[in-house]
């Protein structure tokens, strides 16, 4: 466990089906937790051994309804940090994160870092700097940028929707109304694997495609479907 019982960083990890990384990833965590932050596995019903690997590694380990919205938002409502940082499973932080998250809201409600994609591909820098600058002139943030945000400001953004794509940009919006986001330059790296199983510009193409349509107003469950997410079992 985490050395205080109210923490002052919480970070929610959503996974389902990461046995073969979560050791890797928990482990690469171990360091922040010693310092005191919390670290919560937000399980979507995985099928293999992820829970079990998770539990001595992770401060909290709790099942929550399939999709990366529905478990990052019961991550949040179990965490006990007055500030939440949402880390993708395929996600890894730089050095000393804890820090520059406390040192950035001390002057913002909510940020992200700058991305760099992991791969071989020649493309997956540029599509990297270009979602960085994107965001620095919209002040909309992705998943894969490492959100954070104080409780607070969550709470009065109303958390993650419970939608199965885009759930990162609703939030972002609901946020920016607040303020607009501390934008670290310090890189989180994600991987690159969507873009290179799938074509990087075939990738992107599709990105731009999927949010023109959220934007005006596409069902975010039609869009989940042809990025290719599996739905949510019913019961």
């Amino acid at each position: 466990m985490s050395a205080s019982r109210h923490p002052r960083l919480s970070i929610v990890l959503p996974v389902v089906d990461e046995a073969q990384h979560i050791v890797t990833r928990l482990v690469a965590l171990a360091p922040l937790r010693r310092r005191g932050v919390e670290v919560i596995v937000a399980d979507g019903g995985s099928a293999d051994a992820t829970v079990a690997l998770a539990r001595p590694l992770a401060d909290i380990v709790i099942a929550a309804p399939r999709g990366r919205g529905s478990q990052m938002h019961a991550g949040a409502q179990a965490a006990h940090g007055e500030n939440l940082l949402f880390l993708h499973a395929d996600t890894h932080l730089p050095e000393h994160a804890d820090r520059r998250i406390l040192g950035a809201l001390s002057a913002y409600r909510w940020g992200r870092f700058d991305v760099s994609i992991e791969g071989s591909h020649r493309m997956l820098g540029l599509i990297g700097a270009m979602m960085n600058l994107r965001s620095r002139l919209s002040g909309i943030a992705t998943g894969d940028q490492a959100m954070f945000m104080s409780r607070a400001a969550y709470e009065a953004a109303g958390g993650f929707p419970d939608i199965p794509l885009m759930e990162d940009i609703a939030l972002s919006r609901s946020l920016r109304r607040g303020g607009r986001p501390a934008c670290l330059r310090e890189r989180v790296i994600t991987s690159g694997r969507r873009w290179e199983q799938h074509g990087a510009l075939r990738t992107v193409l599709l990105m731009w495609r999927l949010r023109a349509a959220y934007f005006l107003g596409a069902d975010p469950a039609r869009l989940a479907r042809r990025y290719g997410y599996r739905p949510r079992p019913e019961h």
